[in-house]
């Protein structure tokens, strides 16, 4: 796996939804996102600004209980997955994505072990969040995987300094 990018210091939840949105500007038809973190660590903010930056139709919000949803209008099509309740990637075929996945771009919450078996390659952000519940600060690092997404990697590089000019501290 490629060394990641970042880590990248997201003060608020405006900079995690900034981070989605110039995500969205790279984004090509058949790409793959995996959202990794906690709870509260801003998958879902992330999620929002790559369908801002699609420019899809409606809110994203989290398909936690549907699971699943499709955002067209946009750019391109966004399919927006909640993996926290599949048990298996056997369940997350069961929801015969792959008929979506060529034209769109997917963001899957939960995603880390699961984006691998949707495509050769994806887009991996990890978030993290202090444990002080009064910090709102998230941090985010990209790992690309695959060739389509290392093709990318200066590009992900360049828009991580856009994002967050200032380093992480301790890093």
């Amino acid at each position: 796996m490629t060394p990641p990018i970042g880590p990248v210091a997201l003060p608020g939840a405006r900079d995690a939804r900034e981070l989605g949105e110039r995500i969205a500007r790279l984004a090509e038809p058949g790409d793959v996102i995996a959202l990794a973190g906690p709870l509260g660590a801003g998958k879902t903010v992330v999620a929002a600004g790559i369908g801002a930056g699609l420019g899809v139709d409606g809110p994203v919000v989290s398909p936690t209980f549907v699971i699943a949803r499709v955002h067209g209008g946009g750019r391109l099509p966004l399919v927006h997955v909640d993996a926290y309740r599949l048990g298996s990637v056997g369940e997350l075929d069961d929801l015969d994505l792959d008929e979506s996945l060529d034209a769109s771009v997917t963001v899957v919450e939960w995603g880390e072990g699961l984006a691998d078996h949707l495509a050769d390659g994806f887009l991996l952000v990890r978030l993290t969040r202090s444990d002080d519940e009064d910090d709102d600060v998230r941090v985010a690092t990209l790992t690309p995987v695959g060739p389509r997404w290392l093709a990318r990697a200066g590009a992900l590089a360049a828009l991580a300094v856009a994002v967050a000019p200032h380093p992480v501290a301790g890093s």
